[in-house]
Formats: C-alpha cells, structure tokens, sequence
C-alpha cells in the first residue's frame, strides 16, 4: 500500500499500537510460558470444527473428503485436522478433544485421527452452522467437567509459527478462565475484503483488548483503511469460553437452541439410541445460524491480537504459496517437469501408484491437479472459481464427481 510501512508482511500500525503482541513481546512471552509450564490446565477441552462440503478444492476435496481431511498444506504426508489436533497438543490432550463434524464424515474423520477415542467424535445429524455445533459441545464438555474452559478450533488453517500461535492460545485460555468470551484476531498483512474484521477497543489485561465491535466483509477502500488504522484484526474463528459460561448466553441470546440442547441432556439418561434420536429431531428443527451472529456479536468479548503465520487455505492459490517453490516459483514435485514455466502448482493426487509426468511448457501462474477421476486446470487468479466447476457438475447430475 503506498505510503505504508510494512514489516514482517504485517501494519506498522498494528505493531505500534498492540506492542504486546509484537514478534519480541510473543518471544518474550514463550520463553515466561516454558518457565511457568508446557503442561495443559487440567479443565481445558478443545472443540474442533470439521464439517465442510469439499467444493473450494475440487477435484481434491468431495463431499465426503472435504479439504480438512487432505494433505495440502506444506507437509504432504499430514492432514490439516491431524496437523491442528498435533499443534494443541501441549495445551490439550488428546483425551480432552472433540471433534464436531457431520455425521456422514465421522468415520473417515476416525481414520485420519486414529489416536484419538472414540467418544471423541461428535457427528452432527444435519448442518447447522457453528451455533448449534458450539452449544451442543458445550453442553457435553459440561457433562465431562462443569468447570470446564473450552477452545473452538477451526480444523483446515495452516500455521507457520506454532510457539507464537500456543503462546495466543494461552493468553485466550486465561482470558476465558477469568471469565470473558475471548477470540483471536489476526494481524491483517493486507487489505483483505474476503474477510470479517475485529476491532480491539480498550486493553483488558497484559495482551488482551476488549472487542469493540465486529464487522462484515469489506470492500476495498474499507480494508485499506482498516490495515492502515492498525485497530482492526481478522476475524479467525477462534473462541475461547468456559462452558458454563457459552451455554449461559446462548440461554439469553438464543433460548430455541437452549431448548434444544436440554432434550438432547434430557434424553442421554434413556439410553444412546433415544439421544442419537432426540439429537437428530432438535437439529432438523433448529434455524442454521453462526456463532458470531448469534452469541458473538451480541455479548462483551475480549480479543487477543496476534500474529503466527495464518493461512486459512481457502483456495489452491492458498496451496502455491505456502508450497515449497523452484527458482521459477514452480511448487517442487516429482511428478512434474517445468520448461519455460513459472509460478505454476501441479499437483498429482492419483491413488492408483502409477508413474505419469506432468509436462508444463511455456505456461505461467496455472495450477493444474489431477485425482483419479478428473483433472483441473485453473489460472491461480482464479483459483476461487473452482466453485463453478462444482456447480456445472450439479447442474449436469454429475453427483460421482462431488
């Protein structure tokens, strides 16, 4: 942006306002963090958000394999779900995570987590959006530990600097053990309008500011002001409560999903076929609404500004840059042979075991993935695009391909 300042891909302006969050206050912080403890709080549980319809990384990602389950990030032998289960590991073990995802995707879910039990997975009957989901895991957390203080993680976010990202989260946690609703807001690195932003109001304690307020996706000029203000962050997803404590505002803010969530209480003490039963019956009957809609923007939050590296691998472009790269910003793979090519991503995601390479001449900026059953190829500046391949093939009943 002209005329501002950039440092570390990150405002100036952010840094000189939130100084504690700066890349030396969370070098600071981690090393007073390894002092204190690297082991959890015994009342902390994590909730993971894993459903997803597959679309934005079609043909990798399906219905029944959305884009959490894929290794796609910059480890090619890791999912993003077992890579966000692994990074909480120091704050959350792994007897104290959910993981919340459609019913019909628990059991590849199951597969690409085998560490964890069983009871571990909680298979939404219908989607709901995050407010149900949320309050439904609230409610059996409750169940496990009435004390509990809980972390909703998304599931499919990358994280390059994962000292600094713990170090947030330990900030939150305590934030929320003191009693406040806490979210992370991210450090913008440009005038992002795919986005909802925060904006950090007063200082609530060492490293946390209260929310003033949340806002909508901008434009362009918006977002431009908002990186250049230095007060606004994105919105992550992140949130960090005590359970008794979402499940109180969700009483206030939304008593259809309060009642909800009693039947299915109510119905655990007949026995796990009637709770499947009643679970099922309140989802079909609740309205589809976000947390932030229905609890988040109605009640005082706190935030905690940080910056860790983020990505929320929203598109395959996502996948180029956080690739390994050649001198020509072709990613690095073995399957592919570049000539006269640059800033190309090709990836091969055949499960057949053949050899096949993939010839790239005198092309630039293309990002061509082939699966067993269909191939891509996209501009990367249009890599958000994928979305209309997904809908031509429902509109031709080409279901196989989704």
């Amino acid at each position: 942006m002209p005329g501002a300042e950039r440092t570390s891909g990150t405002s100036a302006a952010w840094r000189n306002r939130f100084p504690v969050a700066t890349v030396h206050g969370f070098i600071g912080r981690v090393s007073t963090s390894a002092q204190r403890t690297e082991e959890s709080k015994p009342n902390v549980y994590a909730v993971i958000l894993a459903g997803g319809s597959g679309t934005r990384f079609w043909p990798a990602s399906r219905r029944a394999l959305p884009k959490q389950l894929l290794a796609i990030g910059p480890d090619p032998e890791q999912s993003l779900i077992a890579a966000t289960v692994r990074r909480i590991e120091p704050l959350c073990p792994a007897d104290r995570v959910l993981i919340a995802t459609g019913a019909h995707l628990v059991d590849a879910t199951r597969r690409a987590l085998p560490g964890l039990p069983e009871r571990a997975f909680l298979g939404e009957p219908v989607a709901r959006n995050t407010a149900p989901c949320i309050g439904w895991a609230s409610a059996i957390v409750r169940r496990r530990d009435p004390n509990a203080i809980v972390m909703v993680l998304p599931s499919d976010h990358h994280i390059a600097k994962i000292d600094r990202f713990r170090e947030a989260l330990r900030l939150a946690l305590d934030s929320a053990e003191a009693g406040a609703i806490t979210t992370i807001g991210i450090a913008p690195s440009r005038p992002e309008t795919g986005y909802g932003y925060i904006e950090a109001g007063d200082v609530a304690s060492d490293g946390v500011h209260r929310v003033k307020r949340f806002v909508e996706k901008p434009d362009r000029a918006r977002a431009e002001e908002y990186l250049e203000s230095g007060r606004y962050f994105w919105n992550s997803g992140m949130f960090f409560f005590r359970a008794e404590t979402m499940l109180s505002r969700i009483a206030e803010h939304m008593p259809a999903l309060a009642a909800g969530i009693d039947r299915i209480d109510a119905a655990r003490e007949r026995g796990p076929e009637v709770e499947r039963q009643v679970t099922r019956e309140v989802f079909e009957g609740l309205d589809s609404v976000s947390i932030d809609y229905g609890v988040m923007e109605k009640t005082p939050l706190n935030v905690v500004p940080a910056e860790f590296g983020w990505s929320d691998l929203g598109s395959w472009q996502s996948a180029w840059e956080l690739s390994e790269k050649d001198e020509h910003q072709n990613t690095v793979t073995s399957s592919a042979l570049f000539i006269d090519a640059r800033g190309n991503l090709a990836r091969d995601l055949r499960t057949d075991g053949k050899k096949r390479v993939l010839a790239l001449v005198g092309v630039s900026d293309l990002c061509i993935i082939e699966t067993d059953d269909a191939v891509l190829v996209i501009p990367r500046e249009r890599a958000q695009d994928v979305r209309l391949v997904v809908e031509a093939l429902q509109t031709r009943g080409l279901t196989d391909k989704l």
